[in-house]
Order: structure tokens, then sequence, then C-alpha cells
């Protein structure tokens, strides 16, 4: 089965991860909108994640960078007076090194994204949303922030009272992002932020309406389970921002966009709220534990949308 994920973050790697196990002619439409230049380098978190989760080399103990880091470079930059908040492994910078050197050459982040996962043995196809810069920028008490102050430097602990998604209008989907939403038999929202990671795809010009009308069986997966996110501010930005901290609050969020909605069986009781937004439910365990975990959840969305 052809199966799209859109994805962001830790959650939209594990099911990603689920879906290539469970042997789906995969591709991935990742976020951009948090990348950020440090030190010089050219650095794409979440297409990072993704891609070091589907070659094995993720660290699943902290969901993010690589397994066996070591952190020289980073103490060295710290004894010269630079600012080191953002924390890069040694084995990590050489992804960054190489990106920018190639960007810098020439090449578009699509290409420089397929490069890079082809040399770690990545057999899935992995799409930025974009090859344009776009930025998430955070509106606060405190003022406005780049996505990477708020999430990592301020450790998420501002009241998002706001979202702008700077250079989304005057950007274009990445080449086969548009193909990748409109014709696979599965479409996948991943269990991620729906606001910080969904919603930048969704603002590229294209993307949305793409969606509305695909071909595909969509399918979005709540990263809210028992009025919890199981990892990041999900829960706190979709409170700030007026929304019910639910499986059925997302729900709401993506009326018109899929056909169904997976929630966690803790959330079955709002079964009922979200058939009447005209939405199918599937019941499930949405929380992925390991590879089998991952790999199951993968198989039930994939049964579920034969």
């Amino acid at each position: 089965m052809r199966v799209t994920v859109l994805a962001g973050g830790v959650g939209g790697a594990k099911l990603a991860h689920g879906m290539e196990l469970a042997g789906a002619d995969l591709t991935v439409v990742v976020n951009t909108a948090d990348d950020v230049e440090l030190h010089g380098l050219a650095i794409s978190p979440d297409l990072d994640t993704v891609t070091y989760t589907l070659a094995g080399l993720a660290d699943d103990v902290r969901g993010w960078g690589l397994a066996g880091e070591t952190y020289a470079t980073l103490d060295a930059l710290r004894r010269l007076g630079e600012d080191t908040w953002f924390t890069l492994g040694d084995k990590d910078l050489a992804t960054h090194i190489a990106r920018t050197a190639r960007l810098r050459a020439g090449a578009t982040l699509t290409e420089v994204t397929a490069q890079l996962t082809a040399s770690l043995g990545v057999r899935s196809r992995l799409l930025p949303m974009t090859d344009d810069l776009v930025a998430t920028v955070v509106e606060t008490a405190d003022g406005s922030l780049g996505f990477q102050e708020y999430f990592v430097a301020r450790q998420h602990r501002d009241e998002v009272l706001g979202l702008t998604f700077v250079g989304a209008e005057q950007a274009t989907p990445a080449p086969g992002v548009l193909d990748a939403v409109t014709g696979p038999d599965l479409l996948v929202v991943a269990p991620s932020n729906p606001f910080l990671s969904i919603e930048p795809i969704l603002s590229v010009p294209g993307v949305r309406d793409a969606l509305e009308a695909s071909s595909a069986r969509r399918v979005a997966v709540s990263p809210i389970v028992g009025g919890r996110a199981l990892k990041g501010p999900a829960a706190s930005v979709l409170a700030s921002l007026g929304h019910d901290v639910s499986a059925l609050g997302v729900a709401r969020l993506y009326v018109g966009l899929v056909d169904v909605m997976c929630i966690d069986q803790t959330d079955r009781d709002l079964a009922p709220a979200i058939e009447a937004l005209g939405l199918e439910v599937l019941v499930t365990d949405t929380v992925m534990g390991g590879a089998e975990g991952r790999e199951r959840l993968a198989r039930e969305l994939l049964a579920a949308s034969a």
C-alpha cells in the first residue's frame, strides 16, 4: 500500500517507522518550519529526527538525536564562549555540515535530504514540505520568539498566544509533495503537534487544498491521550489557543481534512462526539512502545483503511 505520513517531531517519526516495518511503500512529508541556523550550520530538526529513526540510528531514550553521541565539539564551543543552548552531538554535526555545504553549493533541501537519507540507508522517501524558508514564530507575553528559542532555549514554558509561519505565503510545496498528498492509498496525519508540526505543512499554499481533495483514505492519529500530550507542548498549546484539550478537540481541527480519527482506548467515550462531527473513529492503543508497538499501530491503520 502506498502511504504518505504528514509528520513532525518524535510522534511522526515513530509512526513513520511503524509504517516502514509494516511494509508500506512510504513517503513522509516533514515539517521544516522548525529549521534554524546555528554556528553557521543549517539544522533541520524534524527531518533529522525522522531520518535517524528510519535509519535505526535514533536515541530512543531521549527521543531525538543519535544513539551513542558524544559532545566534544559542543564542550569546545562552550569553552570558546559560544552559546550552546541547542545541543548538537558530534555525529549529528556531521549531518548539518554536509547539509550546509550542499545547500551552499546550490542543491535544494529536497535534493540534499534525498542524498543524506540514501547515505544512511533509509528506504522510504522523505520530502521537506518546501524548499523555501518558512519559520514558525511564537507569540508570547514576552513578545515574538523563534520556534527553537521557544521550544529549546525556554523549554516551551511560555504560553502560546498566537503563531505565525513567516514566509509560508510565498513558499511553494517541494517537488513531489502535492502528488504525495493527493495520490497515495492511505494518508496519515501523524500524532504530531497539530499547531507546531502539522499546521506549518498545511500553511504552504496548495497543500491544504490537496489534502481536502485527496483521493486517499485519510486518517489522523490524536497526539492527546486521556487529556494529556504524550510528549511536548501539544496540550498546553491547544488550551492557550482556545481549544478543548482532548482527542475531540484535535478531531475538530481536522474536520474536512480527514475521514477517520484514530483515538486511544482511554478516550473511547469520546467516540460518539467525534462521529457526530462526521468522522469515522478507530479506537485502539495509540501509545507506541518500541518497534513492536509502532508496527502494531501501523498495521491497524493499514487494515482499517484497506
